[in-house]
């Protein structure tokens, strides 16, 4: 129809597929990598910007949008939950997500899922989420939990992640949500040898410790001298003809040829 409105998806770039794709992303990498305007994890990582710009275009997002909503949280990526929302609502695939609540507020019952439309018009709806499953999980009760001073707004954004796990997986590359990531983050630190609870300001500190990290070079080519290598033992004098104790004849004075005399 000549009315029918049609849904640009911008063009994914197949960075590594050939020897020209990749230097392509390499000069791009390095325009984010000098920007003040990106996270301080890519600021002069121009790894980290190839990483995200490949996820973008996986998904066919921005890349500054993936740089500002990917967090790691103890070694491991996740999309902020406002991000995956925006990106069901502009994917095309479902009317804008909506959210039904039911239960008695600030309670234990008090459960939240996500629904939208798709193109058939049949109502999708994910899982329920509760004030009961978020302490039964162990996200309640957690060290600086949101959970005990935002519950809505926290129920809303783990209804519309296992919506989109449900319905749209492909979005955040089976990926969970950063949210998710930080309420299951104690658990984990409990059964590596009880290590510390993961919190906001030590997340920060992760995240800047692997950027250090991520920014070490291996020395090679840098210009700084190799370890010198450990002195042979001294052998006994020999008249340079006879092989010496390691076994290796020296050459001694050789002959220059007639034609270059």
């Amino acid at each position: 129809m000549e009315n029918e409105i049609q849904v640009m998806k911008p063009a994914q770039l197949q960075f590594f597929g050939s020897t020209e794709g990749f230097e392509l992303c390499q000069r791009m990498a390095k325009v984010f990598a000098t920007s003040t305007l990106v996270p301080t994890q890519y600021q002069n990582n121009m790894s980290n910007c190839i990483i995200a710009m490949e996820m973008a275009s996986r998904i066919g997002a921005s890349p500054l949008q993936v740089m500002q909503n990917l967090y790691i949280v103890h070694g491991n990526p996740g999309f902020s939950a406002k991000f995956l929302i925006a990106c069901i609502n502009a994917s095309g695939k479902f009317s804008p997500l909506r959210y039904e609540f039911k239960g008695k507020e600030n309670t234990d019952d008090w459960s939240c899922r996500a629904y939208a439309v798709d193109k058939e018009g049949e109502v999708l709806h994910g899982a329920w989420v509760s004030i009961k499953m978020a302490k039964a999980e162990g996200w309640y009760s957690k060290n600086g939990s949101k959970w005990q001073t935002m519950p809505q707004l926290m129920l809303q954004y783990r209804a519309a992640a296992f919506f989109q796990r449900t319905y749209a997986p492909e979005i955040s590359l089976g990926m969970q949500t950063a949210e998710e990531l930080y309420d299951e983050a104690e658990l984990v630190d409990t059964k590596l040898n009880n290590a510390p609870a993961a919190s906001p300001e030590n997340i920060a500190a992760e995240m800047e410790k692997q950027e250090n990290a991520n920014t070490e070079t291996l020395g090679m080519g840098d210009g700084k001298a190799a370890d010198p290598a450990p002195a042979a033992p001294a052998s006994p004098a020999n008249d340079g003809n006879a092989a010496p104790a390691g076994g290796v004849k020296p050459m001694g004075a050789q002959k220059v040829p007639d034609m270059f005399k």
